[in-house]
């Protein structure tokens, strides 16, 4: 069988999934109001209703097995934080630090962070951030191998730096560079 994979950059507000049978969810926008999907495609990896860029889909279950549960494959996100984050707290995070996992402590493994100095490149969003009037705030990359619920936001939270935007960027060799807002793109080459 050949399998189909696709890139998309998901918005702000919308959730990662095709359908749902929570009555309470009717009205939210799902993946399929994107594009035409073909049967089958499953989001690898997903990005919670808040965040927003790099989603690949797919209909190859092995794949998503290869990236979510292997720990192989990098997932780079870009967070706005409140304040101006320090070069300790991107240390602490780099480290691995305890955050909150369905009401267990979990030590993050040791993984990439580094402050951005430039205001990053992303597409336009519909989610409202709050001005430099009321306090400034700054970028960070955070690069992983796993991806527990809410991660990035919770290890940014411990070192006392809360996001206001999260976006991921890069999946493997995947990245956002050639997608624009709720941009759909065919690919052909597959991750290792």
């Amino acid at each position: 069988m050949s399998h189909r994979h696709f890139l998309i950059y998901k918005p702000y507000k919308m959730l990662s999934q095709f359908m749902t049978n929570d009555r309470h969810q009717k009205n939210k926008k799902f993946l399929g109001d994107l594009h035409d999907f073909p049967d089958g495609c499953m989001a690898v990896g997903r990005l919670d209703e808040t965040s927003e860029g790099l989603l690949l889909i797919t209909t190859d279950g092995q794949l998503s097995s290869h990236i979510n549960k292997k720990g192989k494959v990098e997932k780079e996100y870009y967070a706005q934080v409140d304040g101006i984050i320090s070069d300790e707290a991107v240390q602490k995070m780099t480290s691995g630090i305890e955050i909150s996992i369905n009401g267990s402590l979990y030590q993050t493994k040791e993984c990439k962070a580094r402050i951005i100095e430039d205001i990053p490149d992303l597409p336009e969003t519909l989610q409202r951030i709050r001005d430099e009037r009321h306090g400034p705030t700054s970028w960070v990359s955070v690069t992983l191998k796993e991806g527990k619920f809410r991660q990035v936001r919770k290890m940014c939270a411990a070192v006392g730096f809360p996001v206001l935007r999260l976006a991921r960027v890069r999946i493997g060799d995947f990245t956002v560079k050639s997608l624009n807002y709720k941009t759909v793109k065919e690919v052909t080459n597959q991750l290792d």
